[in-house]
């Protein structure tokens, strides 16, 4: 069995597809010039952006608010040793418009900790990759 048999790139729309089944992700940032990795839960916006529910005042909100970060999520199962990760990267930006913030706090992420002075984070899509990994190989 060929390496091309078990791992493959995954276009867009089934990556878009597969972080709708997930719950929780990681942004990956920089936070004092070293990378940074939070695993946070979220959602899918409509135009395929991610979104996240958080407190102004986070440190996350500080470091991420108008820049490009990456957010990666994935689903692994070690008994069949297969699963699939993708990556979205994009600008990071705290919805500030009224009317959306509305909006979101309808449909969007919930949290899983309590917040105070609730904002939303979109991430943009501007680019979306991802791979599948079907198990083959028994343990070596």
């Amino acid at each position: 069995m060929s390496q091309d048999d078990v791992f493959h790139e995954l276009d867009r729309q089934e990556c878009l597809r597969l972080l709708a089944k997930v719950p929780v992700g990681r942004v990956v940032y920089t936070r004092q010039a070293l990378p940074a990795v939070l695993p946070v839960n979220f959602c899918l916006d409509t135009d395929s952006s991610v979104l996240l529910r958080t407190s102004s005042d986070s440190d996350l909100v500080r470091a991420i608010d108008g820049v490009v970060v990456a957010f990666e999520a994935d689903e692994f199962d070690t008994e069949t040793r297969s699963g699939w990760s993708v990556v979205v990267t994009g600008r990071a930006t705290v919805v500030a418009d009224p009317a959306e913030h509305a909006r979101l706090s309808q449909v969007g992420p919930t949290s899983w900790m309590p917040l105070r002075n609730v904002v939303f984070v979109r991430i943009d899509s501007d680019l979306v990759t991802g791979r599948d990994l079907r198990g083959a190989y028994g343990p070596q």
